[in-house]
C-alpha cells in the first residue's frame, strides 16, 4: 500500500509504503549495512547477535513503513509500536537525502509517533532526533538486551 507523502519544506512528493513480510529478509540486509555504518560502537560479535533478531522477533513485531529508489527498492524503513519509533535505517548510499525526514515525518504525523529510545553513542542519530523537536527525557546505561550501549529517551511532548 503506498501512500503519497509530502515532506514540509520539499519540492517534490515521497511516497511512502507499508512492508510486507516477504521483505524483511531485504530489510535486515539493510540494517546490517546501516548499522556497519552508523553504529561503530557495535562489534562484530554484536551484528551477529542481533541480525537474526533482526529478521526473526523484531520486524515482526512492529508496523513497518519504507521509501524506495527509483527502481522500486527498499532504501530506508522505519518500525513503529504504538507511538513509539522503534527502528529507523537508512541504505548508507542514501544517507542524507531526507528519507529518515520523510519516514519520521509520516510516522509523526500520520502514526502519532512520538517516542525514540537512540543508542547514545550514536551521535548522528542524536542529533538527527533532536533537530527534529524531540528532547531527552531520560537514560539508561544498557540497551533492551542488557548490553552495555546507552540509551536515551526521547519525546516529542
Amino acid at each position: 500500500m503506498a501512500d503519497n507523502f509530502l515532506l514540509a519544506n520539499r519540492l517534490y512528493a515521497m511516497t511512502i509504503y507499508s512492508i510486507e513480510p516477504g521483505d524483511y529478509a531485504h530489510l535486515t540486509n539493510l540494517w546490517e549495512r546501516s548499522a556497519r555504518a552508523t553504529h561503530d560502537f557495535l562489534s562484530e560479535d554484536d551484528i551477529q547477535f542481533f541480525r537474526p533478531l533482526i529478521l526473526n522477533e523484531y520486524l515482526p513485531m512492529v508496523k513497518l513503513f519504507c521509501t524506495q529508489n527509483p527502481q522500486g527498492v527498499i532504501n530506508g524503513f522505519i518500525g513503529l509500536s504504538d507511538n513509539k519509533v522503534e527502528m529507523l535505517f537508512i541504505e548508507p548510499d542514501y544517507r542524507g537525502q531526507g528519507l529518515g525526514k520523510a519516514l519520521l515525518s509520516y510516522a509523526v504525523e500520520h502514526c502519532q509517533a512520538t517516542e525514540v529510545d537512540v543508542n547514545e553513542q550514536n551521535p548522528q542519530a542524536v542529533d538527527f532526533y533532536l533537530k527534529f523537536g524531540f528532547k531527552v527525557i531520560g537514560r539508561s546505561e544498557l540497551d533492551g538486551m542488557g548490553k552495555p550501549y546507552p540509551l536515551l529517551h526521547l519525546s516529542l511532548n
